[in-house]
């Protein structure tokens, strides 16, 4: 029997130092090191770190963050590492756990403790009224799911999830399986995250993707860094920022958080970041209130017409449409409301206009602080406005950089995991595999939880992911996802979703990115695509975790044989060669031809992407498009705060690796909410008070009915954050955030901009 680990599971020796200003340096390979060896031992940290990132090894499991042309030996991150121990380690959950604990007892526990238990190993099985999981054999628990998915009324009854580590080969199959079955219900983690910027770049420049290469970050003469924190959430990212401060970059970071990763970078590798001064970043740091952007880029988008030498005229008059609307409806600006809204003076947004006005190739990058908020898709399209009036699209060093998380949820997207499909690419699935793939339109993350919660979904199947704890409102999304007649997770670890169980459940192990995948044909690779759309191979050498463990794809082929026995799909195939899923994908997915043979190059390749290559549109115009919108900016009542959930630095989305916020100065504890002294002291609330987080929200049924939600027991931490903002950590405040407060069209969940107030704690 495996032993299981006594892990931290409160936040009782919670200490609070002040923030660091410098990111990475060698106390964070110390960190990295450490936790290596904590979960790996020291033969197996070295053989398995030296194959992370590298050409002929495997991905990083972490962020989307692209590989550089030439990569260093240690091609990897603090966070990285942690990603790759937490799926390399040696700990395992075996069936005798699952009979020590129950449910109910899982359910008490944090994602910490849940996710240090180790690697899962065995499919498990809860039965109706069992209050435990017990093993059950592979062929047993796919043939009960493939039972519960032939016994529904209609395929739409079926939910099929996935998160952003699936591979492309996976991806691939199960949006084929979904769609053979007949159902477009394949909500995924984007939902959560980037589909405010897909779906507001794919009506301004035609491609819901970003239109830079890594080249061109090094490159540009202006960075502009918008709503994200890269020292935590993409670190690798630092190093792209120095490499273009050495080419004579300027830098402007605009986020309401000061963050040590945008103020300096002390690079592990070099000798200037060891043992010298490391490098500054931000040039200009503006720290913007919540929900400030939009208001932000219109104001620098007014500045910017008063400027007309500094306009792209040739690039506006054959590239794009929308220009005199657009210039009309910035010629008078409200700068008292555009106070209001940034928290900004007017001498820093002149400043900011400064800095776009000198640079002849400006790449803005933005991430979740600007694509959750209820204005977040009219936001990012004013981001576009302003580099189209400047030309810094489809050129070298200049266009939109929307940062990606898991490393591959723009492949999962790229290889069909949508509930809203094109026509072309349904029509290239019907003609590759003589099948009638579904046209409806199917639930993406918020409208499938109020599917469960209304009962008109019954099966829930998530490849990857920790559903539950991702998802806004914990508490009304856990008790939908009980009404269902079956949940289904397909997992590497333990984590708060398994907790939560329908009617029936299952736990389906698989094998991680770093161990072999060894199918009749061989040992296989899969592929991957980063954010900035190369695709490259990843393959692990590592002995899986157990061996009786499938392979995401084997799991899902295995399951499609046996739920649509008269397919004509040849399912045994492609899980014995994944060699045949990519001859699949070159034929259905554009970009992708000869796959097998691109694959190969170390670097993998670039897909195509019209703005960037051509300075093509594919709108409607035929043109880039200027859009025009009504500024708007969340209000905040006298006594209330606008929280923002963030991640902490030992965290990657809902994996929680340890209990500390280094650069934040947070040790041992999570339960910490972050506010501006000058707030507290208007609120007369002190730092290191405990207190409740309630959210208030004015719902969809009018202005007049409140709706309230509680997170208990936090501590005050007196913090430099914008005024009337406040920030803490996620999962652990998802619950404040409602289920049906979204951002227009993309239906994103507004988790930067939840109007708050502080009690203190009974």
């Amino acid at each position: 029997m495996a032993r299981e680990l006594k892990v931290q599971d409160s936040d009782d020796h919670l200490e609070v130092s002040p923030p660091l200003h410098s990111a990475a340096g060698v106390p964070a390979v110390t960190r990295a090191m450490r936790m290596a060896m904590k979960q790996m031992g020291p033969a197996r940290s070295g053989r398995t770190l030296l194959r992370l990132n590298q050409p002929g090894g495997f991905d990083c499991p972490g962020c989307a963050w692209p590989d550089p042309g030439h990569t260093h030996a240690a091609e990897f991150c603090e966070n990285g590492v942690k990603a790759v121990a937490e799926e390399a380690t040696t700990r395992r959950v075996t069936p005798e756990f699952f009979a020590k604990h129950s449910i109910e007892e899982l359910r008490g526990r944090t994602d910490y403790w849940l996710g240090q238990q180790g690697r899962l190993t065995t499919p498990m099985h809860k039965a109706p009224g069992d209050t435990h999981y017990r093993p059950v054999s592979w062929d047993a628990a796919l043939d009960i799911v493939a039972g519960h998915l032939r016994g529904l009324s209609d395929p739409d009854e079926a939910v099929f999830y996935t998160s952003g580590r699936t591979s492309n080969e996976a991806a691939f199959c199960y949006q084929l399986f979904a769609r053979a079955y007949g159902t477009n219900n394949m909500p995924d983690c984007s939902n959560m995250c980037h589909e405010s910027s897909g779906t507001a770049l794919t009506e301004s420049i035609g491609i819901g993707k970003g239109t830079v290469t890594l080249t061109d970050v090094e490159n540009a003469e202006l960075l502009v860094v918008a709503g994200q924190n890269p020292g935590t959430n993409h670190p690798r990212m630092l190093s792209a920022l120095e490499a273009a401060k050495k080419c004579g970059a300027r830098i402007v970071a605009i986020n309401p958080l000061p963050e040590a990763g945008l103020i300096k970078f002390r690079n592990p590798q070099t000798p200037r970041g060891v043992i010298g001064p490391g490098t500054p970043l931000a040039d200009l740091y503006l720290q913007v209130r919540l929900g400030g952007d939009q208001a932000l880029f219109q104001a620098l988008g007014h500045l910017l017409l008063q400027r007309p030498d500094v306009l792209d005229k040739d690039f506006i008059a054959q590239h794009t449409s929308g220009f005199e609307e657009y210039a009309a409806s910035l010629a008078t600006l409200d700068w008292d409301a555009t106070e209001r809204a940034t928290g900004l003076q007017h001498s820093e947004i002149e400043a900011l206009a400064d800095e776009f006005a000198r640079s002849r190739a400006t790449t803005i990058c933005w991430a979740m602080g600007l694509t959750q908020h209820r204005h977040a898709v009219a936001t990012i399209q004013d981001v576009v406005d302003v580099l189209l009036l400047q030309g810094n699209i489809g050129k070298p060093g200049a266009g939109v950089c929307p940062v990606r998380g898991h490393s591959n949820v723009q492949g999962d997207r790229t290889m069909g995991v949508w509930e809203k499909p094109g026509e072309k690419f349904l029509q290239a699935l019907d003609d590759e595999f003589a099948i009638t793939a579904p046209r409806e339109h199917g639930y993406d993350v918020v409208d499938a939880v109020r599917a469960f919660r209304d009962g008109h979904a019954k099966v829930f199947m998530a490849v990857g992911g920790n559903f539950v704890r991702a998802t806004s409102d914990t508490d009304v999304t856990a008790a939908s996802l009980e009404k269902a007649a079956l949940t289904v997770h397909v997992s590497t670890k333990l984590n708060g979703s398994h907790a939560v169980t329908g009617d029936e459940a299952l736990i389906l192990p698989t094998i991680g990115r770093t161990e072999e995948d060894l199918q009749v044909s061989g040992a296989q690779r899969v592929s991957v695509e980063d954010s900035m759309s190369m695709v490259h191979a990843s393959q692990g050498r590592l002995r899986p975790a157990d061996p009786t463990l499938l392979s995401e794809v084997a799991i899902i082929c295995e399951l499609a044989r046996k739920t649509l026995p008269d397919s004509t799909i040849d399912w045994p195939a492609m899980r014995g060669d994944y060699r045949v899923i990519r001859s699949h994908i070159a034929a259905v997915v554009p970009g992708f031809e000869h796959f097998e043979t691109r694959l190969e190059h170390p670097g993998g390749f670039l897909l195509p992407s019209p703005p960037r290559d051509e300075r093509r549109f594919e709108t409607q115009s035929g043109k880039a498009t200027f859009t025009t919108h009504e500024m708007w900016a969340p209000d905040c009542p006298p006594g209330h705060l606008l929280l923002q959930t963030v991640r902490s630095h030992d965290q990657y989305n809902t994996t929680i690796y340890g209990m500390d916020d280094h650069y934040r100065g947070i040790k041992d504890g999570r339960r910490v909410v972050f506010v501006n002294p000058d707030d507290l002291a208007e609120l007369g609330l002190h730092d290191e008070q405990i207190v409740d987080i309630v959210s208030v929200w004015r719902g969809t049924a009018g202005a007049d009915e409140v709706e309230e939600r509680r997170a208990d027991r936090f501590r005050i931490v007196s913090y430099p954050t914008a005024r009337s903002c406040a920030a803490a950590y996620f999962p652990e405040t998802n619950v404040l955030v409602p289920l049906d407060s979204t951002a227009k069209r993309s239906n994103t969940p507004t988790s930067k901009t939840v109007v708050v107030r502080l009690e203190p704690s009974t």
